[in-house]
């Protein structure tokens, strides 16, 4: 579509936030046909859309990726052993990725199994969960210097987690979407081997309906930082920001212990959170 047609179903600003979108598109090397789908990228949050897929595969047994693995915007679904979307614990993802690996441009439908898991380090680039089965992600590295990135992409229709933190490190999430969704983020409660994790979300749409975007485990060391949140279509603020918790690695489950802002593990202003 030309500028000049844009002018004529968006405002002018809209034009030059697509076009900043494109060009951070280009800069984490997405291009072609997916480039037609970044607008999802943007924060518009309710308003968005979701892409549309190039084709699908149905996906029988979990896919190993190293170096990093270009979807092209398919849409992969679960089948045979993989083929359930239920909240049962234990089930196998869709991708599982090495320590180090890439996955950009990928829409994974339904059945999603286990989503994504991350055995160390990792980039999930542009990945959109359309139904989450168990958990859209889980990220499991070991190390404290592990680095997880959520950049783009989206999820929606998930019954209790959207991205699992059970590993070692740091998650950093940015320009994800999200919405009819338990929890975004949460650092496990009750895995028998803890970690101090640490969480930051940082220009994140998310759309009700929705229990809390991100829970931790202050009794481990856990921090969540949190800027640019909007929250559409909750405006009686039911939505909890920041969960605290008292984990253990017994498998019981974790005990509340408060939510909001306390500027020592669940760090942002009131300015960080706006509400549209």
């Amino acid at each position: 579509m030309t500028a000049r047609a844009e002018q004529r179903v968006r405002h002018r600003r809209r034009v030059t936030k697509r076009r900043a979108v494109i060009a951070g598109a280009a800069a984490f090397g997405i291009t072609g046909a997916a480039v037609v789908t970044t607008t999802m990228l943007s924060t518009a949050g309710a308003a968005s859309s979701w892409p549309t897929a190039t084709g699908s595969k149905a996906v029988s047994s979990t896919i190993s990726v190293s170096g990093t693995y270009d979807g092209g915007l398919k849409k992969f679904y679960g089948s045979g052993d993989l083929g359930g979307d239920s909240q049962d614990e234990g089930q196998d993802p869709i991708f599982e990725l090495a320590d180090g690996a890439v996955l950009k441009n990928v829409i994974i439908g339904t059945p999603a199994a286990d989503g994504v898991h991350c055995k160390g380090s990792c980039t999930l680039q542009n990945v959109w969960w359309l139904d989450v089965g168990e958990d859209a992600a889980s990220f499991k590295g070991k190390s404290s210097s592990a680095q997880y990135k959520v950049i783009g992409g989206g999820a929606k229709k998930a019954d209790d987690k959207v991205l699992q933190f059970n590993g070692a490190g740091t998650l950093t999430v940015s320009g994800f979407q999200v919405e009819d969704f338990g929890k975004l983020v949460r650092s496990c409660g009750n895995c028998s081997t803890q970690y101090k994790r640490t969480i930051v979300l940082k220009d994140i749409d998310v759309t009700s309906p929705g229990k809390a975007i991100v829970g931790i485990n202050t009794n481990y060391g856990d921090t969540a930082t949190l800027s640019k949140i909007r929250i559409h279509g909750d405006s009686n603020k039911k939505i909890k920001t920041c969960v605290r918790y008292k984990g253990n690695n017994t498998g019981k489950e974790p005990t509340e212990q408060g939510t909001g802002a306390d500027g020592t593990y669940c760090k942002f202003s009131s300015s960080d959170i706006s509400y549209e």
